[in-house]
């Protein structure tokens, strides 16, 4: 056969030989391009088709790389999304609560309404309830919601309103931990379902659960589950039952709408508490029974989150301001979760206010403002005090406003005598006036006592003469320097220390400043500086307590002298009026010039008082029916209601007998025959001409113009009135001072004061009042004040 008669041969065909002797069949091999050119040749499937199936292809293989891709991006996410190592402040931060001196009356919360407390602490039903309303798989699932999650991505992406879906454990994760905002956006949500993830596998379900009822928001201004029971129930978390529980995981859905529901939203809010109680029947928490028989809870009133009326404003103004001296700042305060102990008696706070509204009459003019102070000598802690009314003006009268000291600085030049060793039966100068230099002291009324009387007498009386010409013997510097020791801070009273009046109490102080300073008296010389807090506790447990240091003013000597001489003012002085009947009573009366301030001080050996009365406008103090006022009359009567009732059923206490005074024998002439040399007394004026030396020579007489005087000649250059009726090298009337400032409440920070005193025949009765019913005899009366140099008493 020949090679060149093979014909071409189609797929699955033959070729025909004819050679002559009929047909016959080969089969011939196909090669292999042969084959791939006839199936191309030959497919009849169209090209669209072929696209397709390309398409398909090429989309398999990009959904595969795609899920590979987020596969290594979800696993750097895990790996780059660590449980962060701190919270978010407002998540764990916890008001401060303040307790008044039991550690358990509330006075008031600072900051964040929050308590935290243990799981453990909360009742299993009120547990049940939260986990029926908010995420009923809790203790099964894995700390995410796959469903609730995807829904919340892609709400995200379409910006539809986002929808529930988060479990117990997101929403802690969320609210707790630092590095979690609320914004909506797909990094926040993936990165808090990967911490959800973690934290699931590496807390316990109970740790979950216990920081959330401790972070989320419960509405009406409660951070927390005990914050809630408190605001809604009146009650601590672990009394709770069953339907208050319920109530309390309904609010989580929408705190602020559900605080205080009425009308429809109260409607709204019962159908989502029913949901919750049935919720717990699904979970297993309650039989069906059970749920039947709950009852919709009653909510108690909703109160403010803070109350600053009354004398709360003030009690938390001095807190923080003492809590920030001892280390605590604000952000401590509001977010610290600390437990502060006050030193205030609620019982005796009370009273105080009492006292000064019972006291007061009616139609007392309104700039007239009233402050007390009571401090305990034995540890310098304020129990009490009256400040005024917060909602008129948040300076206070007690801490804050430093008025005249007026006649009630007198005790402090005493004491500075009594150190420097004279005696209470100490003679000196009692007539009026005095002259001093050019400087002329008068005292009230021109009214003179002697030229030579005892300290007893010169406080008895407050003869201002006797304790400038006291002051002069002594060295005001030595005055100066037994105030500050009594607690009377130096700048105060720099600018009026240099002046003869200075002994007067021409510097101005408050009245927390002076029941510190007669407390130091009431302690036996020791002094304690007032302070308002005793304990703080922290978050952790930890307590700080906080005393007072001791340190010694004076010796017990003079603390009793001077206490013995204060208790003469009381007993037939000055300050009769603030007598009890049951107990001894130390004190003294203070006038300012023209009545500017008044004053009553005084303390019994457990509690140390100081009330004051002054103006805004700093005009005299008048009331209708009293006129102008002095210390011994609306003042010590304020101090006398009080006491007698913050004193009801406490034990009475002596005080210690006199040291340089013998009450029994002074008129045989104890320690009269001692010679002027001697330690502790001084006769008249030794040194000057014409005074009694230790033989008992005549005592002075007044000096004539002139003549040597104690401190000079008398009379010599000073007229008896200059312009405005002051006297020449006055530098101003009382109310207004040499370099004197004006302090707050309308009263000068300095300024001259000349003598005062009373007469102790007469009994004073206010104008148009009736005697009857008033507490203590009225002191005696004090007649009107001269221009010169002002008058204390």
């Amino acid at each position: 056969m020949d090679s060149g008669d093979r014909g071409p041969m189609r797929r699955g065909g033959s070729t025909d030989h004819n050679d002559g002797t009929g047909p016959t069949h080969d089969t011939v091999p196909m090669r292999v391009g042969d084959s791939a050119r006839s199936q191309v040749s030959g497919d009849a499937t169209p090209p669209k088709v072929r696209r397709r199936r390309r398409g398909l292809r090429v989309l398999l293989l990009a959904m595969i790389s795609g899920l590979v891709v987020m596969a290594a991006a979800i696993g750097a996410v895990w790996l780059l999304t660590p449980i962060p190592d701190s919270t978010q402040k407002l998540a764990t931060a916890e008001g401060s609560v303040i307790y008044y001196r039991n550690g358990k009356s509330i006075l008031a919360k600072q900051g964040v309404n929050r308590e935290n407390v243990p799981l453990a602490q909360v009742p299993k039903p009120v547990r049940d309830a939260v986990i029926a309303a908010e995420n009923r798989t809790f203790y099964r699932d894995k700390g995410v919601s796959v469903s609730g999650s995807a829904r919340a991505i892609w709400s995200t992406l379409t910006g539809q309103q986002l929808q529930g879906g988060s479990t117990i454990t997101q929403q802690m994760v969320r609210n707790y931990y630092s590095g979690l905002g609320q914004e909506r956006s797909i990094s926040r949500k993936l990165k808090e379902i990967m911490i959800a993830l973690k934290v699931d596998r590496s807390k316990s379900k109970d740790w979950v659960l216990e920081q959330y009822l401790n972070t989320i928001y419960f509405g009406r201004g409660a951070h927390g589950v005990q914050a809630a029971a408190r605001a809604y129930f009146d009650t601590d978390v672990q009394n709770l039952n069953v339907a208050q529980g319920a109530y309390l995981a309904a609010v989580i859905q929408q705190p602020s709408r559900f605080a205080n529901p009425t009308g429809d939203v109260l409607e709204t809010v019962r159908a989502r508490w029913r949901s919750v109680i049935d919720g717990m029947v699904e979970i297993g928490a309650l039989s069906r029974d059970e749920a039947e028989r709950q009852t919709f809870p009653t909510l108690a009133a909703q109160k403010p989150p803070l109350t600053t009326t009354g004398q709360d404003g003030y009690m938390l103004a001095q807190v923080r301001a003492e809590l920030n001296r001892l280390g605590y700042s604000d952000e401590d305060i509001n977010q610290g979760g600390l437990k502060i102990t006050t030193t205030f008696d609620k019982k005796l706070m009370r009273l105080a206010r009492k006292a000064v509204k019972s006291v007061l009459p009616g139609d007392t003019p309104k700039k007239i403002r009233t402050g007390l102070a009571a401090v305990d000598p034995a540890t310098g802690e304020v129990r009490a005090f009256y400040g005024g009314d917060f909602e008129t003006t948040q300076y206070d009268n007690a801490f804050s406003a430093k008025v005249q000291a007026g006649s009630t600085f007198k005790p402090y030049t005493l004491a500075a005598a009594l150190e420097a060793g004279f005696g209470l039966d100490t003679r000196v100068y009692g007539d009026s006036p005095l002259v001093i230099g050019k400087d002329k002291i008068p005292n009230a009324g021109g009214k003179s006592y002697g030229s030579a009387i005892t300290l007893v007498d010169a406080t008895r009386s407050s003869v201002n003469t006797a304790f400038v010409d006291l002051g002069q013997k002594v060295g005001l510097d030595k005055v100066a320097a037994a105030a500050e020791a009594a607690g009377i801070p130096a700048e105060q009273i720099a600018q009026q220390k240099a002046y003869p009046t200075f002994p007067l109490g021409t510097a101005s102080v408050s009245a927390v400043q002076q029941a510190s300073g007669f407390a130091t008296f009431a302690a036996g010389g020791i002094h304690r500086d007032a302070h308002v807090i005793r304990a703080v506790t922290d978050a952790a447990g930890n307590t700080r307590k906080f005393t007072a240091p001791e340190r010694r003013a004076f010796s017990e000597n003079t603390a009793a002298d001077v206490t013995y001489a204060l208790q003469q003012v009381v007993r037939g002085g000055t300050g009769t009026a603030a007598s009890l009947p049951d107990r001894p009573v130390a004190g003294k009366t203070g006038t300012t010039d023209e009545s500017v301030a008044v004053w009553f001080n005084g303390y019994v050996p457990q509690l140390a008082v100081a009330v004051n009365m002054f103006r805004d406008d700093n005009k005299p103090v008048r009331v209708p029916g009293w006129g102008e006022l002095y210390g011994g009359t609306l003042p010590a009567q304020i101090w006398n209601a009080f006491m007698s009732e913050a004193m009801d059923g406490k034990p009475v206490k002596e005080f210690p007998p006199p040291v340089t005074w013998d009450p029994n024998n002074y008129w045989d002439g104890y320690a009269m025959g001692r010679t002027p040399d001697e330690r502790g007394v001084e006769l008249g004026y030794p040194g000057y001409p014409g005074y009694p030396g230790p033989s008992g020579s005549p005592a002075p007489v007044p000096s004539a113009p002139g003549t040597d005087g104690p401190y000079g000649q008398a009379g010599q250059g000073v007229p008896e009135a200059g312009p405005e009726g002051r006297a020449p090298g006055d530098q101003s009337r009382g109310d207004q001072t040499p370099g004197g400032h004006q302090t707050p409440g309308g009263q000068t920070g300095g300024g001259q004061t000349g003598g005062g005193g009373q007469s102790a025949n007469p009994v004073a009765t206010p104008a148009s009042q009736p005697t009857a019913g008033r507490s203590g005899d009225f002191p005696a009366a004090e007649p009107a004040l001269t221009p010169l140099l002002g008058a204390t008493r």
